[in-house]
């Protein structure tokens, strides 16, 4: 009977203190060969793809300076004089464009900066001669929840970061954060996604989520060991306390 209430206490306190185990915990432990290369197409040669409600900055020069004023500052008139100058930003509306000066009504959502500036660049030349046009996503941001240690929205200012480099800004996930099952919420053409990525594997570095996108939601889900903590309430120490006690009578009446 007492060996039997020993190996029940033992059992309990197993439950109680057991721990995640080291697969669990270590990113990138688990090896595939093929995929241990960086992919050219979806890592290296990354590009953010413009959406609705980015705010653009769109910057146009050209060796006549006058010329190309119109393309970047809106002068507002009072009294029919000039009272000041205004640096233009872009809100991409809700169907992808935004309204450039002298152009118009022009379409920017789902394609990359390059793209872009090069679209916009044969248009100006319409006008001016010999542009550039330089673009800055003003708002790029991600957001990462769960169980992080500083959960919260990042502004980004180079607009290149990937899952590890957001979970670094939040702190690195605690011991009870599933590096197996990280949650990237992202809008695709106006349609919300839930993608599931595996922390764990190198392969993920060749995945569509290794480089976030603005506006990506993340979350990082409990494991079990939280789970189950939570389960038995904010009183484990003390549970533990009493299982520790019983197991030391025990002990002592079992001599």
């Amino acid at each position: 009977m007492i060996k039997n209430i020993f190996s029940g206490v033992l059992f309990l306190l197993f439950l109680l203190t057991s721990c995640a185990s080291r697969k669990d915990l270590v990113y990138f432990n688990k090896s595939n060969t093929k995929a241990d290369t960086l992919s050219k197409s979806s890592s290296l040669n990354y590009e953010p793809r413009f959406k609705s409600d980015d705010i653009l900055s769109i910057t146009v020069t050209a060796p006549d300076f006058e010329a190309a004023l119109p393309f970047n500052f809106f002068v507002p008139p009072v009294n029919n004089l000039v009272a000041s100058v205004e640096k233009i930003n872009y809100l991409v509306d809700n169907k992808g464009y935004i309204d450039f000066p002298i152009i118009g009504h022009f379409k920017v959502e789902g394609f990359t900066r390059d793209e872009v500036v090069n679209k916009l660049k044969q248009e100006i030349k319409k006008y001016i001669n010999d542009p550039t046009v330089s673009i800055k996503i003003l708002n790029f941001k991600i957001g990462i929840n769960g169980e992080v240690n500083k959960p919260g929205f990042y502004t980004i200012a180079s607009e290149r970061i990937t899952l590890i480099d957001a979970i670094s800004m939040a702190g690195d996930l605690t011991i009870y954060g599933r590096r197996d099952n990280v949650l990237v919420l992202r809008e695709v053409n106006g349609v919300k996604t839930m993608n599931r990525v595996d922390l764990t594997k190198t392969d993920f570095i060749n995945s569509d989520f290794y480089y976030l996108s603005q506006n990506d939601q993340i979350y990082i889900e409990p494991n079990k060991t939280k789970i189950n903590s939570s389960a038995v309430g904010p009183n484990i120490s003390i549970i533990i306390s009493v299982a520790t006690l019983m197991i030391t009578v025990v002990t002592l009446m079992l001599k």
